[in-house]
């Protein structure tokens, strides 16, 4: 049986008993009641007509409260409340000060049926209701203190929880927004930078095709120039869209330190990683190479190390041969087995080779460490 998260509707069988277990607890306290109809020495008549006015209560009662975070007019649950209210004013009056519980329950529904603007009236109406009821009944002031202070709290506290509940779904349907407005403007980048690929290279490919056309019956020599030419075309546009989806593809840091401290917080692993980067002026070969050996690290310490803390760190120093950015990622376990160098810090070693940068990997006396070395500024420049 899965939970029901705040401001989440019950959705299957399942959680709406869950829903109606927790909400049925609180029921509970109508053991007052309920004790006075078995041995309150009433009436044959009077019992039964008890019983139906608690279980027409309890039913209401129910209704109101699972309608909690509807966007429903307000005119059918100050209805509700009301025939609440009379319910517990006819039943106190009439069998005693035992039923007096049931305002509480009223207030506990208009905080949580209602908005704050008119929960803040109800509330404290009812608690009025509640002392005039109490004054009227035979011994209802020895329980009027241990009541209105229920009521009371009971009935704010749940504006509370509405008020929450409504944030929280107002914050989801924000992040669900924002996350479609950002695919959307991917999409649309996506289609503006092929439109400035291709729109050049297809229409010159159209225009030369034509004309190839017209000039292949009477100078084929001439035709034959334009074909070369639109092959010369299509292999560049080929060429350019290559790059680009490459650069789609290409792993950046900040991304790559998310994904880190998800994956080492999801392994139990404590992460301690840097919440800002300056990355300023470094080349975006080197972010992408950098960001490859975060993931290569992090995989390795995730599936092989055994650790339970791993620290990344990311400094610029200044080397003999200029400026670089180091990236260091540290844990305290094994290391994974010893058999030397595999195939992912081989191809990471290269990989920061050809973008100017050195690797270093190693067994430490607290655990395992690597060190990523790429420069923090481009080489034409540096020199």
């Amino acid at each position: 049986m899965s939970g029901i998260g705040i401001g989440q509707r019950p959705r299957t069988r399942g959680q709406r008993l869950l829903k109606l277990l927790w909400t049925g607890i609180w029921l509970a306290y109508l053991s007052a009641p309920v004790g006075d109809l078995l041995h309150g020495g009433h009436s044959d008549g009077v019992r039964v007509l008890g019983w139906i006015g608690l279980a027409a209560f309890v039913a209401w009662y129910f209704a109101l409260v699972f309608r909690t975070g509807r966007a429903e007019a307000t005119g059918p649950v100050l209805g509700s409340l009301a025939v609440l209210a009379t319910q517990s004013t006819v039943l106190a009056l009439t069998l005693g000060r035992e039923w007096l519980v049931l305002f509480v329950y009223v207030s506990v529904a208009s905080g949580a049926a209602l908005p704050l603007r008119l929960a803040r009236w109800t509330i404290p109406a009812v608690s009025a209701l509640l002392t005039a009821v109490a004054l009227a009944v035979p011994g209802g002031e020895a329980f009027l203190a241990g009541l209105l202070l229920p009521a009371l709290l009971g009935g704010f506290s749940l504006t509370g929880v509405r008020e929450l509940i409504r944030t929280t779904v107002q914050l989801r349907e924000a992040r669900a927004t924002v996350a479609q407005l950002a695919a959307n403007q991917e999409r649309l980048r996506l289609a503006r930078d092929l439109h400035d690929l291709l729109g050049h290279s297809l229409s010159l490919i159209t225009l030369k095709s034509e004309l190839a056309g017209r000039m292949l019956p009477d100078h084929p020599d001439r035709a034959a120039q334009q074909i070369a030419d639109i092959e010369q075309v299509s292999r560049q546009a080929l060429a350019d869209v290559r790059e680009a989806v490459t650069g789609y593809r290409r792993p950046r840091l900040p991304a790559e330190l998310a994904g880190a401290r998800v994956a080492l917080t999801a392994a139990g692993i404590t992460a301690e990683i840097p919440a800002d980067l300056d990355l300023e002026g470094v080349p975006e070969d080197s972010e992408t190479a950098l960001a490859w050996a975060l993931r290569e690290a992090i995989t390795n310490v995730v599936r092989h190390s055994g650790a339970r803390r791993c620290t990344v760190e990311l400094l610029r120093r200044q080397t003999l041969d200029g400026p670089a950015l180091e990236l260091s990622v540290e844990d305290n376990g094994s290391g994974g087995p010893d058999n030397g160098p595999g195939n992912g810090l081989t191809g990471l070693a290269e990989r920061l080779q050809k973008a100017g940068g050195a690797l270093e990997a190693g067994r430490t006396p607290a655990g395992f460490l690597l060190t990523a070395r790429v420069p923090a500024t481009d080489v034409g420049s540096g020199a």
